[in-house]
């Protein structure tokens, strides 16, 4: 063989056996220490079958509660990002003067780290000091201001609005792309048929666009399946755990040195987001092929 074609292999298997290492084991050995009791507070590790999966399920922990705010967070953070950001690429590629500029102020709140996004938002949204309430009052909208992250019924809006803030940019760009690759003879044949707006959009825009929107939908998906930081800075996963989400209660249960049920938690999810995934690329490819 060749010795210019072996090196290129070299590096390859490099990187195969650091991906091994550094991702696959660590995966299987995770998935090993679910179905034991490993703990704080003792040095032996027993087997014990399904008894930390059982905890999930029977615990009065309520961890189907945290299961369920996370397949929520999934869905609802996934609508109210997608839908407007939809809205503004067709905006921003129908020729919107200074479209570029809009772009760039849109796009930067993706480039911050949700860490800084959540100090920053946990501050305005103070129920007393915070930016959004002292404006109400100054406006003599007292009757408006909340307790946005304290109060049940706002605490999910509150948190749906912050994320929608950060990540509508980068799906709009996303969707951009996908518009901008769009051949234009398509939109010139329907405008020498005559069809409105709506047509072009849900014959043309939408089939063609499907490629970009499997991309949203996966990256959003896994996003929301394995969301942390933004609600841990927000809320720790309150008031009274109700905003708890299954990554914020596995990092709880490794602070509180039940490592074996945290593992089984991470186990979960990894179930959750790969079925998950699955299910919506193979859902989204059939649904590509028949438009």
């Amino acid at each position: 063989m060749n010795q210019g074609k072996i090196y290129p292999l070299y590096f390859t298997y490099i990187a195969l056996i650091l991906y091994a290492v550094l991702f696959i084991a660590p995966g299987f050995l995770g998935i090993y220490y679910s179905f034991t009791d490993w703990n704080r507070y003792s040095s032996e590790i027993n087997f014990v079958g399904f008894d930390n999966y059982k905890t999930i399920f029977t615990s009065n922990k309520n961890y189907l509660g945290y299961i369920m705010n996370t397949l929520k967070f999934t869905l609802i953070s996934n609508i109210v990002k997608i839908i407007p950001a939809l809205f503004l690429a067709i905006l921003l590629n129908e020729g919107l003067k200074a479209k570029n500029v809009h772009r760039a102020i849109l796009f930067f709140p993706s480039v911050l780290p949700y860490l800084v996004i959540g100090l920053i938002f946990r501050s305005m949204l103070h129920p007393t000091t915070g930016f959004v309430n002292e404006m109400l009052r100054k406006f003599g909208l007292d009757f408006m201001a909340q307790k946005w992250l304290v109060d049940p019924k706002w605490v999910w809006p509150s948190i749906y609005a912050v994320d929608a803030w950060r990540g509508i940019g980068y799906v709009m760009t996303i969707f951009l792309a996908g518009l901008q690759s769009i051949p234009n003879y398509y939109y010139e044949a329907a405008d020498i048929d005559g069809a409105t707006f709506m047509q072009k959009l849900r014959h043309i825009t939408l089939p063609m666009l499907m490629p970009a929107i499997n991309i949203n939908l996966i990256f959003g998906i896994t996003y929301g399946l394995k969301v942390f930081d933004i609600i841990y800075v927000l809320t720790n996963g309150g008031p009274g755990r109700m905003t708890e989400v299954i990554n914020t209660a596995v990092f709880k249960e490794f602070a509180d040195g039940t490592y074996g049920v945290g593992t089984a938690l991470s186990t979960l999810l990894f179930v959750f987001m790969a079925v998950i995934g699955l299910f919506i690329v193979r859902i989204m490819n059939r649904r590509e092929v028949e438009l």
